[in-house]
């Protein structure tokens, strides 16, 4: 997998299930729990994931992940760019199909 699919990956996985652990979310994705924490902290570099303690947990290592406006734009760009890739995979294997026929 590359980087922008990871990232739409964890971007889909954290508006579908905002409330969810980075355990639980790298479960959802098939990540390792290093490799998407190292991919969050980027996003939330970039500016499209917030992270805020859940208030009223006395054990502050657990967070909220959201997507900011930012995140959602970018989820949608690489949403569109991932559908225009598959779209042109299945022209070109459409016409070594059909070259064969």
């Amino acid at each position: 997998m590359n980087k922008n699919n990871d990232f739409l990956n964890i971007l889909r996985s954290i508006a579908n299930h905002p409330g969810s652990s980075q355990r639980s979310l790298a479960k959802k994705i098939g990540l390792s729990l290093g490799k998407l924490n190292y991919c969050l902290k980027a996003l939330k570099q970039k500016g499209l994931v917030k992270a805020k303690n859940f208030k009223n947990n006395k054990n502050k290592k657990y967070y909220l992940y959201i997507l900011t406006p930012k995140g959602i734009a970018e989820k949608t760009k690489l949403t569109l760019n991932f559908m225009n890739l598959k779209m042109k995979e299945y022209d070109e294997l459409k016409k070594e199909i059909e070259k064969k026929m």
